[in-house]
């Protein structure tokens, strides 16, 4: 059933959406966690650069006729530190260089520099071949006697951040992986949880399809007597033919809810009988005109067609027949008395036939509108037991143009009427 099918296909498609939301909330908290943890750590590097080298500075400041062990200034090995020291009048006095590659790169920005004392900066700059350069810096003062100096560490963790680069990657192609194999699973699951519904289901339409069956044969035999009854000339008291003739108009709605829900359960069953053949598509309109012209006069309606033209189309006579009448008869029963239903062909070439079933009735609400074809439903419930509705037309209607491959749609607005198309396809084959 396609009522099941797009139920799992939702379910699936929810649980994947809150897989996706929460895999990427967990791949962001990751990237944001590794990366304030990297930072930490370089910062935490080189703050303690800083402070040796400026421990090492005031030594020689201290003792410039001491030689100096320039190892001092940095207690590491890695060379992808690096360190500046200028004076007051901007004169580099000491430094341990940037790689060549990020060397002016560094100068343009310690030449910038507006960053408090001890704060820890990233800076970022593309080269010629397009390669991004990450640089971590910071500055320390170096004060001694009158002496002011401004130590400028730095860190070349290009590597690091592309490193951090490529696992959020990683984790990204992971997680699409994650969501393809997750979505798969909620898509098996939820066609397990809809088993059960599916069973009860079937038991439902075969009930119905068996209880409608059978129904048949009472409600005509019940009619029959009906009408025996009111042919009987014995039978003058008014107020018995008047409970005869309510008797044989409620029968007559029950035969006609039967039948509709009997064709509903051969629709769900696939047990339609379907009779495809070539007809004139006008002739069956102009032949529901006649039809229900005496239903319309009834209530002071005017029931007409427009832009007749001849079209032929391969379709089941009998079931077309009965939806041009659901169209109308639906039109008439919300029109108001003095009003007008047209039925109109649109539009026709080699491949669909289109026509319309317009009224001047009351129209139908905007939030109704995309349920006027479910089973059951009626827009004013009320209403519609007064008229005879039972909420079972407009979904036979929609089930006779799926059989045929066509498509019906509504426009409507409050108080101004509403406009059912109908598209059958020209040359549908069966």
């Amino acid at each position: 059933m396609e009522i099941f099918g797009r139920s799992r296909r939702r379910l699936a498609f929810a649980y994947a959406l809150i897989m996706f939301i929460f895999m990427s909330l967990i791949i962001f908290v990751m990237h944001l966690a590794m990366n304030w943890s990297m930072f930490s750590e370089q910062a935490q590097e080189l703050s303690d650069a800083a402070n040796s080298v400026a421990e090492a500075q005031v030594f020689y400041l201290q003792n410039p006729n001491d030689s100096v062990d320039e190892t001092r200034y940095f207690k590491t090995a890695n060379d992808r530190l690096f360190f500046y020291i200028f004076s007051e009048d901007k004169q580099l006095i000491r430094f341990e260089r940037a790689s060549f590659r990020i060397e002016q790169f560094v100068l343009d920005v310690i030449e910038s520099w507006n960053i408090e004392e001890g704060d820890v900066e990233v800076f970022r700059h593309s080269n010629e071949t397009g390669q991004l350069n990450t640089v971590m810096m910071t500055s320390k003062k170096i004060i001694n006697d009158r002496t002011v100096q401004t130590l400028y560490v730095g860190k070349d963790v290009t590597a690091l951040y592309s490193g951090l680069q490529k696992a959020t990657y990683a984790q990204v192609v992971l997680g699409f992986v994650a969501l393809l194999i997750a979505s798969a699973i909620g898509y098996y699951m939820a066609g397990r949880a809809l088993v059960p519904l599916k069973e009860a289901y079937d038991k439902q339409k075969q009930f119905a399809a068996d209880a409608s069956h059978e129904l048949r044969t009472p409600l005509s035999v019940v009619m029959a007597s009906a009408d025996l009854l009111l042919a009987d000339p014995s039978i003058k008291e008014p107020f018995l033919r008047q409970v005869l003739e309510d008797l044989k108009s409620e029968v007559k709605k029950m035969t006609n809810l039967v039948s509709d829900l009997l064709m509903v359960a051969r629709s769900d069953n696939n047990a339609l009988k379907f009779k495809i053949q070539r007809l004139d598509l006008t002739e069956i309109l102009k032949q529901v005109i006649r039809t229900m012209t005496p239903i319309a006069e009834k209530k002071n309606i005017r029931l007409a067609g427009e832009n007749f033209t001849k079209v032929m189309i391969n379709a089941d006579e009998q079931k077309i027949k009965q939806l041009a009448i659901i169209l109308v008869d639906n039109a008439i029963k919300y029109t108001l008395e003095g009003g007008a239903v047209l039925i109109r062909l649109e539009k026709v070439d080699n491949a669909r036939a289109v026509f319309a079933v317009m009224d001047s009735g009351i129209g139908i609400a905007p939030e109704d509108l995309d349920k006027v074809f479910e089973r059951f439903y009626r827009v004013d419930k009320a209403r519609s037991r007064e008229m005879g509705g039972n909420g079972l037309g407009l979904a036979i209607a929609a089930e006779i143009v799926k059989l045929h491959e066509g498509k019906i749609s509504v426009a409507s607005k409050l108080g101004e009427g509403t406009k059912f198309t109908v598209e059958l396809k020209v040359n549908l084959k069966k």
